[in-house]
C-alpha cells in the first residue's frame, strides 16, 4: 500500500509505545479528569472525514467491505455527541490485504499528530506481550494503561496488532472498557476507539471469494453479511487468538468484523502504480510486469490471489528500476 496521506501528502512512521506503567500513572490528574468528562476537550481529534475517503479510495486495493465498513462505522460515531459505548473494531483477512494501512489511515485522518499522538496507542504482542509467563504482570499493566490515558483524553485510539499471537486472557482486562457502561474505573470511556488485527478467518475469507469467482459472482456483489458467520467461528475455534474465552464475543461487544478480501492480480498492479507514483515515478510497464511475474499465487490451479498481497510491493520495485 502507499503511504499514508493527509491531503494525500506524505507523512511519518509509526513509533512504538514505551514504558506502560509509569506512563499510564502521571495521566492521573485533576486537570485530565476535568477534561475527560468535558465535552469541550477533545484532545488532538480532528477527524478528517474527506481526507480518509479520499485516501482509501486512492490507495486500498480491492477493499470494497472494508472501505464502506469502517468509514460508516466510523463517522456514525464521531458524528454522535454522547455514544452510549466506544466504537469496537476486529479486522481479519491474508496478509498484505491493508489492515495495518487502514488503521495507519484511521491515526493519520483522525489525530492531528496521526501515529504520533499521545492519545494513539499500538500494541504488538511480540514487543509489549513477549512473554506468556508474564500474563498477570501484562494483565495489570495493560489495565492501568488504558485506564489512565483514558482518564488523559476519552479521544484515545487503541490498537492491537496480531491477535492470532497474543496470549488468550489478557485481552479479557478490557471488557469492563468495551461495553455499554457509562463510566469504568472513575473513568468516562465512551468515545474510545479499539480496533484489533488479525489473519483469523483469512483462509474462511479466501474460499468465499475463490467460490464467487468460480461461480462467476463479481467481488462487489460479496456481502458482509456472508462473511460474518465464518469470521466469527474462525474465531471461536481458534485457542490461541487472542479473544478466546474473553467474553467480548460472547458479550456481542463488537461494533463489526471487518473483512479484507484476498488481492488479485490487477488489484497487486494497482499497488505498485502506486508505489511509483509515490516514488515521483511515471508509470513503467516492464517494471509493473516484473513485480507481478515475481510475485506468488495461489490457489495452485487458478493461480488468483497474491500469497502476500501488496506486502512486498514496495521492496519487490527497488529490484527492477
Amino acid at each position: 500500500m502507499a503511504a499514508v496521506r493527509r491531503g494525500c501528502r506524505p507523512w511519518g512512521s509509526l513509533l512504538g509505545l514505551l514504558g506502560l506503567v509509569s506512563a499510564a500513572a502521571a495521566a492521573w490528574d485533576l486537570t485530565s479528569l476535568r477534561c475527560n468528562f468535558g465535552a469541550f476537550c477533545e484532545c488532538d481529534f480532528r477527524p478528517d472525514f474527506q481526507g480518509l475517503e479520499c485516501d482509501l479510495a486512492q490507495h486500498l486495493a480491492g477493499q470494497h467491505l472494508a472501505r464502506a465498513l469502517v468509514v460508516k462505522a466510523l463517522k456514525a460515531f464521531v458524528q454522535d455527541p454522547a455514544p452510549t459505548k466506544p466504537l469496537v473494531l476486529s479486522l481479519h483477512g491474508w496478509t498484505g490485504t491493508g489492515k495495518s494501512y487502514v488503521t495507519s489511515l484511521l491515526a493519520h485522518y483522525l489525530f492531528r499528530g496521526g501515529l504520533r499522538s499521545p492519545h494513539v496507542h499500538h500494541f504488538s504482542p511480540v514487543i509489549h506481550f513477549p512473554h506468556p509467563g508474564h500474563l498477570e504482570r501484562y494483565k495489570k499493566d495493560l489495565k492501568s494503561w488504558v485506564q489512565g490515558n483514558l482518564t488523559a483524553c476519552s479521544r484515545s485510539l487503541f490498537l492491537f496488532d496480531e491477535m492470532d499471537k497474543l496470549a488468550p486472557g489478557l485481552i479479557e482486562v478490557l471488557r469492563p472498557f468495551l461495553g455499554s457502561s457509562w463510566v469504568v474505573y472513575g473513568t468516562n470511556y465512551r468515545k474510545a476507539i479499539f480496533i484489533f488485527i488479525s489473519n483469523t478467518g483469512s483462509e474462511q475469507i479466501n474460499q468465499l471469494v475463490l467460490e464467487a469467482w468460480r461461480s462467476r459472482r463479481e467481488r462487489e456483489e460479496i456481502r458482509v453479511q456472508e462473511l460474518e458467520p465464518v469470521i466469527s467461528q474462525a474465531m471461536l475455534d481458534n485457542p490461541n487468538h487472542g479473544f478466546w474465552r474473553s467474553g467480548i464475543m460472547e458479550e456481542h461487544l463488537l461494533d463489526a468484523l471487518v473483512p479484507f478480501l484476498p488481492l488479485q492480480r490487477h488489484h497487486v498492479q494497482h499497488c505498485v502504480l502506486n508505489e511509483l507514483a509515490q516514488l515521483g515515478l511515471e508509470p513503467r510497464d516492464e517494471v509493473v510486469q516484473a513485480v507481478l511475474d515475481s510475485t506468488t499465487f495461489f490457489p495452485e490451479d487458478e493461480q488468483l490471489f497474491s500469497s502476500n498481497g501488496c506486502k512486498t510491493v514496495a521492496s519487490r520495485i527497488a529490484f527492477f528500476l
